[in-house]
C-alpha cells in the first residue's frame, strides 16, 4: 500500500459499495482511496507525514454523479445570461427583459431563461410578440423555456436570424405563425430553436474563451453541490474543445462523460454524427470520456412533441387522436445503436413519451439479437427522461441492459407538471416516473439534474423528491404518484454508484472503496437521521476530487 497522505477518521461513512457496508475512516494516497474501515484499524496506518482529518462524527459519502446535465450551458447562464424563473408570470418576464435591456449596450443580444411551460400558449400569440418588442427596443432577444426545447424571440431577433413569412420550417422543428397573417409569432419549437442559438453565437467574438470560462464556472458550481462526475448530455465540438483544454491545463475538477450528438441539435450545431464521432479521440483526456452518442427520439410533452402511445387532449389544430411523432425510425435507430457498439460506444436516447421509450427498447432488442450484451463496451445504453413508460416495458430495461436516466428535480408538482396536465389527460399525466416499479424490476436507475433546465444542479432537491414524491419548494401542494416513492439508501445509490455504472465509470468512482478515485463529500447532517422532508436542506461542507479539496462551504 502507498504511504498514507490523508486519513479521514471519526466519521459516518456511507460507502455505496456492493455490500452496503458502513465505515468510520478512509485512507487516501496518490489521489486514490487505499483503505476503508474502522477508526482503530485505519488510524494505525498513519505515518510521519500523514495528515489526519477529524470528521467530528460527520457524514462522508461518495461524490455525487450527475448522469445528465448541460454543464457548459449552466456555466454560461450563471456568468452571462438574463435569469428568469419558470414560476414568473408573463408580465414579470417582460419586466425582467425591460430591465436587462436598459443596462445592455445598444443593439447587443439579450438572452437567457427560463420561462415556464405554462406560458407557452400566451407566448405563441402575435400580440405577445408586440409586447416583447415594446420592452426590448433595438435589442434582439432570445429566451429559453423550462424544457430548453423551445425559444421565444422578438422581431429584431427574427430579422437577424432571417425568419420571415416565407421561411420554411426546419426539419423536426416549427416556426409558430399567426393563423391569419402567416407571420412568425416569435415562438420557435424544437429544432427551430437552433436558428436562434446560432444567431446568438455568431454575435460573440470570443466564443472559445467564453466557452472555457463557462465550463470552468460550471464545474465550480457542480463541485459546490458535491458533484465529482457528470455526463454532459449533448456535447458539441466547441464543448469538447473547452473540456479538453481545461483538462490539459489541469483545471477540470471532475470526470466528464461526453455525449456526441448524432442529429442537428437544439443549439443548431453543424458538426454532428459521423463527422463529429470520427474526431472524438482528439479530445479524449484523463477526465474527458467521449464515449456516448446522443440521439433524440422525440421532443417534450408540454408542446405535444413527445411520442405517446395514447392521445393528447384534443385541440382544434391536432384533433382528438394526436399522439406525437418519433423523430427517428426504428431501422435508423437500429443502425445508430449498431454503429455505436462497433465504435465501442454507448447511446443516450432522449425519450419523454412512452411510445419513444418502446421504440428505443425495440431497436436495442434488435441489436442485442445479433450483438448480444457482451460486446466489449459494457453495453449499457441509456434512455434519458424515462418518465412515461408503459408497464409492460419496465422489465425490458433490465432484460436489455438499459439504464433509466431520471430527472427527479423536474418532475414533482410544479410548472412543468401543470403544463403536462394541460396537454395529457390527467389520469395518464400523473402516472409519471414509475421509480418503485423500476426498482422492483431490477432496472439500473441513474439520476441527473438536466441543469440548466433547472436553476441549479442541486441533487438534494431530487433526493428528497424521490423519497417524498413532493416538491421540496413551497407553493406546490400534493404528491405525484406517491406509491412510487423510494427509500433513502436506494436513492443515494442512484445518485452515486448506479450513475457511475450507467456512465461506464464504475471502476473509477461512485463508491468509497479501496482502488477507486478519492472522490467524496462531507455533508452537514446524518442523512439517515434526517426527516425526509428536510433532506433538500442538506449542505455540502467540502468536496474532494482525486484526494484534492475542490470545494469548501463559505
Amino acid at each position: 500500500m502507498m504511504r498514507p497522505e490523508l486519513i479521514f477518521h471519526h466519521g459516518k461513512v456511507f460507502t455505496a459499495d456492493a455490500a452496503a457496508s458502513r465505515a468510520e475512516a478512509i485512507v487516501v494516497a496518490g489521489g486514490m482511496i487505499v483503505a476503508v474501515g474502522h477508526d482503530l484499524d485505519v488510524k494505525s496506518l498513519a505515518g510521519p507525514g500523514t495528515r489526519m482529518v477529524d470528521l467530528g462524527g460527520g457524514m462522508l459519502l461518495p461524490g455525487i454523479v450527475d448522469v445528465h446535465n448541460h454543464h457548459l450551458r449552466g456555466g454560461q447562464a450563471d456568468l452571462y445570461e438574463l435569469k428568469l424563473l419558470p414560476t414568473m408570470s408573463f408580465d414579470a418576464v417582460l419586466e425582467a427583459v425591460r430591465a436587462r435591456c436598459a443596462t445592455t449596450k445598444p443593439g447587443e443580444w439579450v438572452f437567457g431563461g427560463i420561462w415556464g411551460s405554462q406560458l407557452v400558449e400566451m407566448i405563441g400569440r402575435a400580440s405577445s410578440l408586440a409586447e416583447l418588442d415594446a420592452v426590448s427596443g433595438a435589442h434582439p432577444v432570445m429566451l429559453r423555456d423550462d424544457s430548453q426545447h423551445n425559444r421565444w424571440v422578438n422581431s429584431r431577433a427574427l430579422e437577424l436570424i432571417g425568419i420571415d413569412a416565407g421561411t420554411p420550417d426546419p426539419q423536426d422543428g416549427q416556426i409558430l405563425r399567426d393563423v391569419e397573417t402567416g407571420a412568425a409569432t416569435g415562438l420557435l419549437l424544437e429544432r427551430a430553436s437552433g436558428l436562434a442559438e446560432q444567431a446568438v453565437e455568431r454575435s460573440i467574438p470570443d466564443l472559445a474563451e467564453r466557452n472555457k470560462a463557462s465550463c470552468r464556472r460550471a464545474v465550480e458550481i457542480l463541485n459546490g453541490f458535491g458533484v465529482t462526475a457528470f455526463q454532459d448530455a449533448t456535447t458539441t465540438l466547441p464543448f469538447l474543445e473547452a473540456l479538453a483544454a481545461l483538462d490539459r491545463a489541469n483545471e477540470l475538477n471532475g470526470w466528464c462523460v461526453a455525449s456526441l450528438p448524432a442529429q442537428r441539435t437544439l443549439s443548431g450545431a453543424d458538426l454532428v454524427g459521423d463527422a463529429l464521432i470520427v474526431r472524438r479521440e482528439t479530445y479524449r483526456t484523463r477526465h474527458v470520456r467521449p464515449d456516448f452518442i446522443k440521439l433524440f427520439m422525440d421532443g417534450v410533452p408540454t408542446t405535444r412533441t413527445a411520442a405517446m402511445l395514447t392521445p393528447y387532449r384534443a385541440t382544434r389544430l391536432q384533433g382528438c387522436c394526436f399522439c406525437g411523432d418519433p423523430l427517428i425510425s426504428i431501422p435508423d435507430l437500429v443502425r445508430w445503436i449498431a454503429k455505436a457498439e462497433k465504435h465501442r460506444m454507448r447511446v443516450k436516447v432522449h425519450c419523454t413519451g412512452d411510445a419513444a421509450v418502446r421504440d428505443t427498447l425495440d431497436a436495442i432488442d434488435v441489436v442485442r439479437s445479433f450483438n448480444g450484451s457482451g460486446n466489449g463496451v459494457g453495453a449499457t445504453h441509456q434512455i434519458a427522461h424515462a418518465g412515461f413508460v408503459a408497464p409492460a416495458d419496465i422489465p425490458r430495461f433490465r432484460a436489455l441492459d438499459v439504464a433509466a436516466d431520471l430527472s427527479p428535480i423536474i418532475w414533482y408538482p410544479g410548472p412543468i407538471q401543470e403544463a403536462i396536465r394541460a396537454a395529457i389527460p390527467e389520469d395518464r399525466a400523473d402516472c409519471y416516473w414509475p421509480l418503485r416499479d423500476f426498482h422492483a424490476a431490477g432496472a439500473l436507475m441513474a439520476a441527473g439534474s438536466d441543469w440548466p433546465v433547472v436553476a441549479n444542479p442541486d441533487p438534494w432537491l431530487g433526493i428528497e423528491g424521490m423519497i417524498t414524491r413532493r416538491n421540496p419548494r413551497s407553493g406546490y401542494e400534493g404528491a405525484l404518484w406517491p406509491e412510487q416513492a423510494l427509500d433513502l439508501e436506494t436513492v443515494l445509490r442512484i445518485y452515486t454508484v448506479n450513475a457511475a455504472q450507467a456512465m461506464g465509470l464504475s471502476d473509477l468512482t461512485g463508491s468509497i472503496e479501496a482502488g477507486k478515485s478519492a472522490d467524496f463529500i462531507l455533508v452537514d447532517r446524518d442523512l439517515f437521521a434526517t426527516a425526509p422532508e428536510r433532506l433538500s436542506q442538506t449542505k455540502v461542507l467540502s468536496t474532494w476530487f482525486e484526494g484534492r479539496q475542490v470545494h469548501e462551504a463559505g
